[in-house]
């Protein structure tokens, strides 16, 4: 096996994050002050759009799950991004503007796939604010 082969074999033993590090690193452009900015505010964005979809009619579960949907991504909370993503298409139908096709079991499951993930993504950024906490004290 050449050495590029044990990295991506490497890679792919490793176990998914609930926040892609170096994504968000690229995102935040290295600045550890506007990665806590933006992972507490992911964190506050995250409990209103799930306050929004839990009850919600279909229209608006699928509009809160969008919003989710860009910040996950926007932050490399790819399960977040995931779940949002099928709770959107269950709750509003395809990207083609078709109508629901989902039942309430599948808008339920959804639902609360998108709670797990948020639940997951939620503390390891509290794990992270931490650490930056403490960085930012070290300074």
């Amino acid at each position: 096996m050449t050495a590029p082969r044990l990295s991506t074999a490497a890679q792919s033993d490793r176990k998914p994050t609930a926040i892609d590090e170096t994504h968000l690193g690229r995102m935040t452009l290295g600045d550890r002050r506007l990665e806590q900015e933006v992972l507490e505010l992911f964190l506050r964005q995250t409990t209103i759009m799930l306050d929004r979809i839990v009850g919600a009619d279909p229209p608006l579960a699928a509009a809160a799950a969008h919003t989710l949907k860009g910040s996950a991504r926007g932050i490399g909370a790819w399960r977040v991004a995931r779940a949002a993503e099928l709770l959107e298409q269950a709750a509003g139908g395809d990207s083609e503007g078709n109508g629901p096709g989902a039942t309430a079991r599948d808008l339920e499951e959804a639902t609360v796939e998108l709670k797990a993930a948020s639940l997951e993504a939620s503390a390891a950024i509290a794990a992270r604010l931490t650490l930056l906490s403490k960085f930012g004290r070290e300074r």
